[in-house]
């Protein structure tokens, strides 16, 4: 089996280079990017981090967990990760799970490092404009007379809504005539 190491340099304008090689498997990967992890926490802001895989048979899933979080942390303190040389095998399997997307992958080191030196450098300073004199300030533009005022419009009376029709009363029960008085006998 070919064993995995990770060695890391310092290039210029700040720029990490993490070679990595061999086989990263559940074998070795744990202990193998520790030292990755120890320069994120040594760098905590602005980090650019490259990875060349060039010597890279393998990586496992677990490999390309770590290079995700690594990725996650070291951007989220305004860092940029890029990976170079990365062998076609490699490449199918960054890929497929999307990292490609997320890193961009160059075919030589020095293209990946031109592409890290453009990250944060200070842009150059913009020329000051030539001085042109102010301009004059404009005659008053002749104000038209104003309009002649109408009328309000009075809004159209609403129209009447119906009269309600009263519903017709219920009907008195009929009076019943009261008893005749009695005669006296």
């Amino acid at each position: 089996m070919n064993e995995a190491s990770i060695v890391i340099e310092d290039a210029e304008n700040g720029i990490k280079i993490a070679k990595i090689s061999g086989q990263l498997d559940e074998s070795n990967v744990d202990e193998k990017i520790q030292d990755l992890y120890k320069v994120v926490e040594a760098t905590p802001k602005g980090l650019k981090l490259l990875f060349d895989l060039e010597n890279l048979e393998y990586m496992n899933s677990k490999s390309i967990g770590y290079l995700t979080d690594l990725y996650g942390k070291i951007t989220e303190n305004g860092g940029k990760v890029v990976i170079a040389k990365a062998k076609p095998n490699i490449i199918d399997i960054l890929q497929v799970v999307g990292l490609t997307q997320l890193i961009n992958s160059f075919d030589t080191t020095e293209e990946a490092t031109a592409a890290l030196a453009e990250i944060g450098s200070p842009a150059p300073a913009p020329e000051a404009p030539a001085e042109t004199p102010a301009p004059a300030p404009e005659a008053p533009a002749e104000t038209p007379a104003p309009a002649p005022e109408t009328p309000a419009e009075t809004p159209a009376p609403a129209p009447e809504a119906p009269a309600e029709t009263p519903a017709p009363a219920p009907e008195a029960p009929a009076e019943t005539p009261a008893p005749a008085p009695e005669a006296p006998a």
